[in-house]
């Protein structure tokens, strides 16, 4: 989920959702169906093709797939980064990344996928369900599978994928339906279960939405995953209610539990508390079975500034025992950031950003937490409206608990140039904190952005070392093939409006990291223009 706008004096719920937005891209959708989020893959102002409007794009039948049977599958490289994606044209962006535990070589990784087709005609087809690469060989070869034979959703999104130490693997998506050219129903949270690896797949529905966009209801939104023992796994996720027209009345955070390997879940129950402000939530389970999520919550409405909290929620029911507790307040309100297309940014950029970070729970240390994310803290504020008049210094923010998640400590920045973001911790096997994001200290400029990855160079993760893990760099400030719909500036035409909302990383069983992120190295062509792609990058660090 993307923070939304201001509504009154609260946030509207028809928020720049990053599913929502991928399930709408291609149809003929007025603003208020997404909350004025126009992250569109295709163009079709500058796609060189005069018969192919909006209203002539068509939201396709997804390409025949059967549960089990590959996709296709990448030739096998031994190249420090690797391009997990083998089905061709077509973003992929969100990456979420877990190891099998009993078989190391096994990684899942799930994306939002983009499915894009041109007829002869030059009418354009798009479906977007999320798959699932899976690499048997340690990341030097991926294999896409499907989720579904035939899906009851017409799009999927917002991926989030885990293994539990008998080496389940699951994979969380929310669920779309349409309902016209414009709306669509509120959606549902999805996950998928297999026992094999990640080859074959079953679906449940854990969580139903209700009404549509533009209506009242439930909109469901971010769901993430956390998975332990054997069959066990908490899913979190937001639930924006809605009253007349979609206005937004609270925003609530919900859990689910299952013991039996997704077969069944509980009733979803919320853990926000009193808090009715809260979204984008992320679970984390400690090395002695206790389970802790963490969220952001609307504190301040006259700035727009959050806070971030955690809770201690029941492994076995997923009802909150204790919490919320403030983990730190959070420099991302309405004037911390310049603004394009109703969103926050960076500088010379147009596409979205937030805060939002993860929990990640120490296996050497139970009562040890960490809780990661990025604010503006360090940036010149407050900030110009405009990107292209600002000068943005984003850092990637650090605070931890040593009690079980009772107190926490000051939050402590990590001080590169230039903009850092969309963070993701993960403590690796000995105990020490990593995190992965995206940087731009590597361009003076603050344009380009490689992945980094910090590491804690003591047991109290107050001091870091730094790695980058890309071998090449991405530009999002200008000549994105995909999500380029309107240019600010004409020195930097066709900028990316939307790059996803996160990436992963994930702790090796025997020591070292993997990193999963969203990369503009490759140049893509589609109806008659070319620029650069945006490819799910797979990365392996000691």
């Amino acid at each position: 989920m993307k923070r939304p706008p201001v509504h009154g004096s609260r946030r509207h719920v028809g928020a720049a959702i990053g599913a929502a937005a991928l399930a709408l891209s291609l149809v003929a959708v007025p603003v208020f169906a997404i909350g004025g989020d126009l992250s569109q893959p295709v163009d079709f102002l500058h796609n060189n093709l005069a018969d192919a409007p909006v209203p002539g794009a068509v939201y396709g039948t997804a390409p025949a797939a059967k549960v089990g049977s590959p996709i296709c599958t990448t030739p096998v490289s031994n190249a420090k980064n690797v391009n997990t994606d083998c089905e061709g044209t077509g973003p992929h962006n969100e990456s979420s990344i877990a190891v099998n535990p009993l078989h190391p070589n096994n990684i899942i990784g799930g994306l939002n996928d983009y499915q894009l087709g041109l007829n002869p005609g030059g009418h354009v087809t798009e479906t977007t369900l999320s798959r699932a690469h899976v690499s048997m060989d340690g990341g030097k070869s991926w294999t896409t599978y499907p989720l579904n034979d035939t899906s009851t959703y017409q799009a999927t999104g917002d991926p989030a994928v885990a293994f539990d130490a008998a080496g389940n693997a699951y994979y969380a998506t929310l669920g779309f339906r349409f309902v016209g050219p414009g709306n669509a129903q509120s959606p549902d949270v999805l996950v998928h279960t297999s026992t094999d690896g990640g080859v074959h797949w079953s679906q449940a529905r854990v969580a139903a939405g209700s009404g549509v966009f533009t209506s009242v209801g439930d909109l469901l939104d971010k769901e993430y995953i956390a998975a332990w023992g054997d069959s066990n796994a908490i899913v979190t996720f937001g639930d924006f209610r809605q009253a007349q027209k979609g206005s937004f009345v609270s925003a609530k955070i919900y859990a689910t539990v299952t013991h039996d390997a997704g077969m069944t879940w509980s009733t979803p129950a919320v853990i926000s508390g009193s808090l009715d402000e809260a979204f984008v939530a992320t679970p984390t389970v400690t090395a002695d079975g206790r389970v802790f999520v963490s969220f952001m919550n609307t504190t301040d409405l006259t700035t727009g500034r959050d806070d971030y909290m955690a809770v201690e929620v029941n492994p076995t029911t997923g009802r909150r025992i204790a919490g919320p507790f403030t983990v730190s307040h959070v420099i991302d309100g309405f004037t911390d950031y310049p603004i394009a297309l109703g969103r926050q940014t960076y500088q010379d950029s147009t596409f979205r950003t937030w805060a939002a970070g993860n929990i990640a729970a120490d296996p050497k240390d139970p009562a040890h937490l960490a809780v990661v994310f990025s604010d503006m803290r360090n940036s010149t504020l407050p900030a110009p409206t405009n990107p292209y008049a600002a000068t943005t210094n984003s850092d990637i923010i650090v605070s931890q608990s040593t009690d079980h998640g009772r107190t926490w400590s000051a939050a402590t920045a990590l001080t590169l140039s230039g903009d850092q973001f969309m963070p993701w911790a993960a403590f690796d096997a000995n105990g020490m904190l990593r995190i992965g994001f995206f940087d731009r200290s590597y361009d003076s400029a603050n344009h380009e952005y490689g992945y980094t990855l910090a590491t804690a160079t003591d047991a109290t993760a107050t001091a870091f070392s730094f790695s980058q893990v890309t071998t090449a760099l991405s530009n999002p400030t200008k000549n994105d093939r995909w999500f380029s719909g309107a240019t600010l500036d004409t020195s930097f035409p066709h900028p990316s409006s939307f790059i996803g909302d996160y990436s992963n990383i994930a702790a090796l069983p025997g020591g070292g990291v993997v990193a999963y992120w969203t990369d503009m190295r490759n140049s893509v062509t589609f109806a008659g223009r070319t620029g650069a792609g945006e490819d799910g990058y797979f990365g392996a660090m000691p």
